[in-house]
């Protein structure tokens, strides 16, 4: 079977005096049934593909399907008189939300289970599924959650009688993916957030429940360029609306037991001032980059929040990133980075702890913490080869205990493998550091087949973290690096300004400078690298290919960003206008040319292109399906060399996918058996 070829309908578009031609926009129009048969096609020639590769694919399937556990269960969390935790049996796709009313947690192996949500129920039906927020009443009576059916950011929201089982008639359609539901001091009201015609969150909804009316509008926002989101104290004591820009906040309150009153501005917007803000006992917690670039913790007085009453809680210091801040009655908690890594820091009695591991190479994380009046703070940690484990910080003693260590099916001795964090020198001197992680023995007979992994966008930072379903890539000598580029916030707050906006190039000169050092080092060879990134890692891995696609096999962008200009010109597409402060308005002429030179669609290119392994999906809300479907295109009728592109489009699905566990890794093994086969890599898993 032939690739397909799409059709070429002239479009031209002129901007600050330059004509693009635009070949491919036709394919926007999803209600065009050419469009739908031509991803059809596609879909065909994929699978034409694939199949010699199902042998393959199966193996893969099956060796990671085998790394499930016979169970598998979150630590419980207190909150009042349950304890909370998700679990998920191995033949089950979904996880099960459950609880159990104990006093300690020394009582909890005896009492019985009560199911909160059974997503599996859900799911009877077989379609897809995502429940992406869960939010019990104050009173633990009722569940709150969202439930989405077509891949897109907008959910239902339900709520369940967790005494009878039963939905109450309170649903409400449209409701935005997270950071979009919270209740009441009192469980009365639910608050909830809905987006507009471009699928921006930016109105703020009060629901009292049981009523059949109208919700009340407690706020809209109108800038196009911000977004808004809810949450709650730790305490409980306060909600809080944030409405923030990628570079500016702002952020109102109410108390929690008054959900009628109106909402109090904390701190008006200033264009590049980002702050949060949190309920200490007496005290607000404000964590923010005013004068202090990787951030500093301030508190006040709750009746005196002017800027005069507030100090530095401890001394500002450049070299720590200060991320997030969890409260609780006895002490604070800081999250942040400083060394590349992430650091967890315990404040109290005035003094700030910083917590120390003994891996060089580790990821530590707050846990999901629901009990403000507690001396227990779960803590995560993990790395490359340890798997993720759950930690007990006492409070008041500072006493760490390992409370689960997260089961790995199967054989898995840790001392077979290694782990290292390397550096690669970027095209202006910058050192840019690495994960690598592999078995042992896998360079003993030279280059070896290797994956490079990137993402260098928004600040998202991509940390070292326990993957069982990488124990089949490592098995086979694969050697898999993860380069923690410009973009992103490595390093701290300085890593995200230069690789963003007019400094974006750096993000994927970066990139090509870690293949070129792993290659340099021995590590791999042309022949043998393969890149991997989605969404916006998408546009890093597909700019690559322009720029530096001699240094790769085989590439395989997921959901990517390519069509960087047209996007960010059309305000009507999902996240556009919020996301003008990352890469710039191409209304601006210097942004437009900027992002022109590095947009993978606007810079193919009559030359040979690494092998593509290309996916995407129909209902995928915020990189919309035809931005890959019209760089394939292009790059069908544009590229020299006879290497196979293929491109999947998920017709049910939206940016992340297939739901459910076995649906995913269905996935993941056939692009790793598309990876593998391109680099010559035996099915058989060797072991040294």
């Amino acid at each position: 079977m032939k690739a397909p070829k799409a059709k070429r309908v002239s479009h031209p578009h002129e901007l600050h005096g330059d004509v693009r031609q635009d070949d491919y926009y036709w394919l926007r129009d999803r209600t065009n049934s050419e469009v739908i048969a031509y991803l059809e096609a596609e879909n065909e020639y994929f699978e034409e593909v694939m199949r010699p590769l199902a042998p393959l694919s199966d193996q893969l399937f099956n060796e990671m399907t085998a790394r499930i556990p016979e169970s598998e269960q979150q630590v419980p969390v207190q909150d009042g008189p349950y304890f909370y935790y998700t679990r998920l049996e191995k033949e089950l796709q979904y996880p099960i939300f459950a609880r159990k009313r104990v006093s300690t947690r020394a009582d909890l192996p005896s009492a019985p289970e009560e199911v909160v949500l059974d997503q599996n129920t859900l799911a009877q039906d077989g379609g897809y599924l995502s429940v992406s927020v869960q939010r019990v009443s104050p009173d633990h009576s009722r569940l709150a959650y969202l439930e989405n059916r077509d891949g897109s950011d907008q959910f239902t929201l339900f709520v369940k009688n967790l005494n009878t089982g039963e939905l109450l008639p309170d649903r409400i359609d449209g409701v935005f993916i997270y950071g979009s539901l919270e209740w009441d001091g009192t469980g009365e009201y639910l608050f909830y957030i809905t987006v507009d015609e471009s699928q921006r969150p930016c109105r703020l909804w009060r629901h009292h429940l049981g009523d059949s009316g109208p919700d009340a509008l407690v706020f809209e926002e109108t800038d196009i360029t911000f977004s808004i989101h809810i949450g709650k104290s730790s305490s409980g004591a306060y909600l809080f609306m944030k409405s923030a820009s990628k570079i500016t906040d702002e952020v109102y309150y109410v108390q929690a037991d008054r959900p009628t009153a109106e909402w109090t501005l904390f701190d008006a917007r200033r264009t590049g001032i980002q702050y949060d803000v949190e309920h200490w006992n007496d005290e607000f917690l404000i964590l923010t980059n005013e004068g202090a670039i990787n951030f500093r913790l301030m508190h006040c007085p709750v009746d005196h929040r002017e800027p005069t009453s507030r100090k530095n809680l401890f001394p500002y210091d450049e070299n720590r990133f200060l991320q997030a801040v969890q409260p609780f009655a006895t002490g604070v908690i800081v999250e942040g980075r400083q060394d590349g890594l992430t650091q967890i820091w315990r404040y109290q009695d005035d003094q700030l702890t910083l917590l120390s591991w003994q891996e060089p190479v580790f990821n530590v994380t707050l846990g999901h913490n629901l009990s403000y009046a507690t001396h227990e703070v779960l803590l995560h940690y993990e790395s490359l080869l340890t798997p993720k484990t759950t930690l007990s910080l006492d409070l008041t003693s500072a006493a760490i205990t390992t409370l689960q260590v997260s089961p790995v099916a199967g054989d898995y001795d840790q001392t077979q493998y290694c782990q290292e964090r390397l550096w690669a020198k970027a095209d202006d001197g910058v050192s840019v550091p690495m994960l690598a992680v592999y078995r042992k023995g896998a360079l003993d007979d030279g280059p070896a087949p290797l994956f490079l992994n990137g993402y260098g966008s928004y600040g998202a930072n991509s940390d070292p973290h326990f993957d069982p379903y990488r124990l089949p890539l490592l098995d086979r000598g694969i050697i898999v690096v993860v380069a923690q580029i410009r973009g992103g916030s490595e390093m701290g707050r300085h890593w995200y300004e230069e690789g963003k906006l007019l400094q974006k190039r750096n993000t994927f000169t970066d990139f090509a400078a870690c293949a070129r050092d792993l290659i340099a080092r021995n590590y791999t060879a042309p022949h043998l690298q393969a890149a991997r990134g989605g969404s916006a890692g998408g546009l890093l891995v597909g700019a690559v290919a322009n720029l530096a696609g001699d240094l790769f096999q085989v590439i395989a962008p997921a959901v990517p960003f390519v069509d960087v200009v047209t996007t960010m010109l059309d305000a009507s597409i999902p996240l556009t206008s919020m996301e003008w402060d990352e890469w710039g308005n191409p209304e601006d002429a210097e942004y437009y040319q900027y992002m022109k030179s590095y947009s993978p669609y606007d810079n193919v290119e009559a030359k040979a292109y690494p092998h593509l392994f290309v996916t995407t999906g129909l209902n995928d809300p915020r990189v919309a399906y035809w931005e890959p479907a019209k760089w394939v295109a292009r790059l069908r009728a544009t590229k020299t060399d006879d290497h196979t592109l293929v491109l999947k489009t998920n017709m049910g699905a939206g940016h992340f996918g297939a739901s459910g566990r076995f649906n995913r890794l269905k996935e993941l093994a056939g692009s790793y058996a598309f990876l593998l086969d391109k680099l010559g890599v035996s099915s058989v898993v060797t072991r040294s």
